[in-house]
């Protein structure tokens, strides 16, 4: 640590994480203003995610990343927590403050818009929109999607009652319809079709076809690198524009940072290293 400066302690939590991109995100953000942090990587399931998190305050601990499986654990750990976190049931982004204890934000869907908008030039505003899945993570971006104004938003999910009931949660913002996979065929095309599915990691894709999408169209992936690939390889085939997530991970960082630091890094210098491998 420089002389001087205070080591700012920040964390992962998930599991697994070992691959995780954000410990070098957050340094490459860290040093474009010369702070000195720390960020670390804790492993752990639900079974052990209280006590870590409370072995890390006690450390110095002052801010921390949530990810899979802890981000509804997070909220519900949390003493307060943000409009985005209340509509979603799910934290990825963890403060602490002294006189109250954890609170809690949600910044992917603020992270997905920033990359859609700001580095695709996509528009939300009078738009269809098709969201597959109905897990948590189309509940973390739900919200600013709808904040958008689209013309509709449509959720398709095998478990239809899932699907119903996320929709219910989000209902004072704007209506969502539910549709089957085999009644999506019924719902015409769309102008953005985005994949919150975990199918990526199992080497498939989700059943898209060409008539799902209209001219112009944008598939977009919440997945990168790996996981990306079948839906990659599925739009390349239907000559369809595709974008992944990795743009996503970026700018949910860098809001993650603004609330930790008060500074907004440069994402776009920091997404371009990564996909150059400059890491």
């Amino acid at each position: 640590m420089a002389q001087g400066k205070e080591l700012i302690r920040l964390a992962l939590f998930g599991q697994p994480i070992n691959s995780s991109l954000s410990p070098r995100i957050h340094r490459m953000f860290a040093d474009q203003f010369g702070l000195d942090i720390e960020y670390q990587r804790i492993e752990t399931g639900t079974a052990g995610f209280s006590e870590a998190l409370e072995s890390f305050q006690l450390a110095g601990g002052t801010g921390c990343n949530v990810t899979l499986p802890l981000k509804r654990d997070a909220w519900q750990l949390s003493t307060d927590s943000s409009v985005e976190v209340s509509q979603a049931q799910a934290a990825n982004t963890l403060v602490y403050q002294p006189s109250s204890g954890w609170f809690a934000h949600n910044t992917d869907g603020a992270g997905l818009v920033a990359d859609l908008a700001g580095n695709h030039g996509v528009d939300l505003e009078g738009h269809r929109i098709l969201i597959l899945g109905a897990g948590g993570a189309a509940a973390g971006v739900l919200g600013s999607l709808l904040a958008g104004k689209p013309r509709q938003v449509v959720l398709v999910n095998r478990n239809l009652e899932r699907a119903r009931i996320l929709a219910e949660r989000f209902d004072s913002l704007s209506g969502i319809d539910v549709t089957s996979w085999v009644d999506l065929p019924d719902m015409g095309s769309f102008d953005l079709v985005i994949n919150a599915t975990s199918l990526g990691h199992q080497g498939e894709a989700p059943p898209l076809q060409s008539a799902m999408f209209n001219t112009g169209s944008v598939c977009y992936d919440l997945n990168y690198y790996k996981a990306s690939r079948p839906l990659k390889s599925l739009c390349e085939s239907m000559g369809q524009k595709y974008i992944d997530g990795l743009g996503m991970l970026v700018e949910q960082a860098a809001k993650s940072f603004f609330i930790w630091t008060g500074k907004c890094p440069d994402s776009r210098v920091v997404i371009e290293a990564l996909r150059d491998g400059a890491v």
